[in-house]
């Protein structure tokens, strides 16, 4: 009976750890999305060749529109973590930022004809103008939070407001469109490869983003200055500054994600482009297990975190549920983990645990 006892003991105390692990909350939801989508409907998975319009061939299937639609909120959740991270709040306005980042792409690319037949400029160079626009947008937003002491979605709420108009101002509000179809090579499929390269520019910046967070103190800052700002700067660091480079990084991932959206169509609708998903990606953050009030911060949560918001609003598109109607399932996950994250919930659930626990040692002792 001692032996028994010792081996059960540990099998208790290994499920505790992995209940307190943060991955555990983003893994558990894929997890439950991915055993309901099996037993409702196997063929849910099935992945298949077929050719796009030009003839190439291409995989699809819904596991490959999963990863090729959440590339852009992929992307996003690393900016938007690291400057929840640091700031303890969330930028409301990387949907607008968005819109002005890709009619810059445009606008650089379609000169001033609106519907030319031959690119105005390199798609490296329009690529280039539109990096460095999302970042100075990103470094006004990281201006005001960091020096100007603003609440961060007060400050971002400016962007919010003005980004779309601003954006349909760049190109006189007019709706260009690119018939190149090498500018579409970026939110479609490269000749030959079958794979969507949406989904390899989203590898890459997470490649990018693991390597910066490990062979740099980027994240030890950010996370010091989220947890205790006036021990930070005791200890040597410059919180403002690193606050403000959070949103100049998210600047960045912002005018990323914006070239993906305007390729994928070759041309941009102010009013609906990337419309909502700065609510994604403060939503993907959460899901990661993510304290929204800053401090300690996982990327590859919030990552997970992003793919399965994209796996939810997959499988509600799969069975018939309107557009309309996602909000309020993506409300539902908010609720969800508003009321876990309590700290009142998670003392009364620890104490339930711990409780279910020892009457088990007891009748193992019994």
């Amino acid at each position: 009976m001692t032996q028994s006892k010792e081996i059960k003991k540990p099998s208790s105390g290994l499920a505790a750890r992995i209940f307190r692990q943060q991955m555990f909350i983003p893994l558990a939801a894929l997890f439950l999305l991915a055993l309901f989508n099996f037993i409702m409907d196997p063929s849910f998975y099935r992945i298949s060749f077929d050719y796009n319009s030009v003839g190439n061939p291409v995989l699809s299937g819904n596991i490959i529109s999963i990863l090729d639609a959440g590339s852009e909120l992929a992307i996003l959740a690393i900016g938007m973590t690291l400057v929840t991270a640091a700031t303890g709040g969330q930028d409301i306005s990387v949907g607008a930022a968005i819109a002005i980042s890709g009619s810059v792409v445009l606008r650089v690319l379609c000169g001033t004809n609106s519907r030319p037949d031959t690119l105005q400029a390199p798609i490296f160079v329009a690529i280039l103008v539109s990096c460095v626009v999302a970042m100075l947008f990103g470094a006004f937003n990281g201006m005001l939070v960091a020096y100007f002491r603003i609440q961060p979605m007060v400050a971002t709420l400016i962007l919010f407001t003005a980004g779309r108009s601003i954006a349909a101002w760049i190109n006189n509000n007019e709706l260009p469109i690119i018939s190149d179809p090498s500018f579409g090579v970026f939110g479609g499929f490269i000749p030959g490869i079958p794979i969507p390269t949406p989904i390899f520019i989203a590898a890459g910046c997470m490649i990018v983003i693991a390597l910066v967070l490990r062979f740099t103190n980027l994240g030890l800052y950010v996370q010091s200055v989220g947890i205790n700002e006036s021990s930070s700067r005791l200890n040597g660091l410059n919180p403002a500054f690193i606050k403000f480079l959070t949103f100049v990084v998210l600047g960045l991932c912002v005018a990323v994600a914006g070239l993906i959206k305007v390729s994928r169509f070759s041309s941009i609708n102010y009013s609906v482009v990337a419309k909502d998903i700065e609510m994604d990606a403060i939503l993907a953050v959460a899901l990661g297990g993510n304290a929204l009030s800053g401090g300690k911060f996982n990327m590859k949560a919030s990552i997970i975190g992003a793919y399965v918001i994209q796996f939810l609003a997959t499988t509600l598109y799969k069975f018939k549920v309107q557009s309309t109607a996602l909000p309020a399932y993506k409300a539902v996950v908010v609720i969800l983990l508003v009321v876990l994250s309590a700290p009142k919930v998670r003392e009364y659930l620890a104490r339930i645990g711990k409780q279910i626990r020892q009457k088990t040692h007891v009748k193992e002792a019994g």
